[in-house]
């Protein structure tokens, strides 16, 4: 069946059955309960958790209504978990659609932390984001899949980069007879022959400072992490990991390109100058798909003359290349990154720790992911 086809009938299912009997029991819905409610019955949450019931000692709080709070959470971009349960005791709709059924069923704040934290060690938001890639888009063909990284801030201390110590070089001339010796390799070409377990782990994941420079040529610095997003067409985030600040966007380039090769099948790779790397180029070719990167002249003061005049005659005719079209296409990836940040909790981070933030963040683009692909058909 049609992927279209599919999400259509997933869509009148909602609009002529579940709002309206939702409304019945529950009252009328506000935006943000209509997308609850999308999400929670787009990804099922429940099919991912284990059966904990029947175990030995005090019965666990049910995990289903924690994940389902988490998401509710991004959804109505609240700060904190204590801001969520003061909205879970005074909003009846959202406690029910969660799970729970009077106040005195809401858990405390420490038992939201523990199965915060039982997500995190399981990666828990990034497996359904990476089932639901795959159950929807992993059969079709995806034209393009733009590459961008956004800042995270973090409320914790940073942790100070380790210097590498050069080995001491021989003093004096080297001899005629004496080879050259060859300069280490960096991390885009040891990833060459690495598998995508080595890569993710060589990459660095603590909170460091970082720098980059905006749209605008200035130069921002903050505390914390870099989320590296694949967006599909449709402003679909596809997959994403979380790094360092310090690491540059191309050091993510390739992991990143080989986790999105493994759950759809894209045509062309669309990023900016950050990542003008051939090493870059070479990876993208060898998967079967056709690079379209914005050239960075680097230091070359004539390179960067002859695209500026390149630029102004094309502007002067108005003319478009094809790959101009194309790579119009990557502001996508802008979309997804101002979303996350400006609706789905990407700004209020107060957990700390690699493992935890991205756990954060990924239950806010599940949802983007959820609600993107429900708006395929609407």
């Amino acid at each position: 069946m049609v992927l279209r086809e599919i999400l259509t009938r997933q869509w009148w299912r909602f609009q002529d059955d579940l709002f309206p009997t939702a409304e019945e029991d529950l009252g009328p819905l506000s935006e943000k309960h209509r997308a609850l409610i999308v999400v929670l019955e787009t990804v099922c949450v429940e099919r991912f958790l284990p059966y904990v019931h029947g175990l030995v000692g005090r019965p666990l709080a049910e995990r289903t209504a924690l994940a389902r709070a988490f998401i509710a959470k991004a959804i109505f971009n609240l700060p904190t978990t204590r801001v969520l349960i003061d909205l879970l005791q005074g909003d009846v709709r959202l406690r029910r659609l969660c799970g729970w059924e009077r106040r005195t069923d809401i858990p405390s704040e420490a038992t939201f932390s523990r199965g915060f934290q039982e997500f995190a060690q399981h990666n828990f938001p990034a497996r359904i984001q990476e089932a639901l890639i795959k159950a929807t888009l992993g059969t079709t063909i995806v034209g393009h899949i733009a590459r961008d990284s956004t800042a995270i801030e973090a409320r914790e201390k940073p942790s100070r980069t380790e210097k590498k110590v050069k080995p001491k070089k021989k003093r004096g001339r080297r001899r005629k007879d004496e080879p050259e010796p060859e300069p280490e390799p960096n991390r885009i070409e040891q990833q060459k022959n690495m598998t995508l377990a080595e890569m993710l782990a060589d990459l660095p994941k603590a909170c460091t400072f970082g720098c980059k420079r905006n749209a605008k040529g200035h130069t921002e610095s903050w505390i914390g992490y870099k989320l590296h997003i694949d967006t599909a067409d449709g402003d679909i985030p596809v997959s994403a990991l979380l790094t360092s600040a310090s690491p540059h966007d191309s050091q993510a380039a390739i992991p990143l390109a080989t986790m999105t090769a493994q759950r759809v099948i894209n045509l062309y790779d669309l990023m900016d100058s950050a990542y003008d790397n051939d090493g870059i180029k070479d990876h993208s070719i060898g998967l079967g798909h056709i690079p379209i990167i914005d050239i960075n002249p680097r230091r070359n003061t004539e390179l960067k003359a002859d695209i500026e005049r390149e630029a102004t005659a094309r502007n002067t005719i108005n003319f478009q290349t094809a790959e101009d079209v194309r790579y119009n296409q990557r502001s996508s990836a802008e979309r997804v990154n101002s979303n996350l940040k400006d609706n789905f909790g990407g700004r209020h981070v107060r957990v700390r720790g690699h493992a935890k933030v991205y756990t954060h963040l990924m239950f806010g683009l599940l949802s983007i992911t959820a609600l993107q692909l429900m708006r395929l058909v609407t």
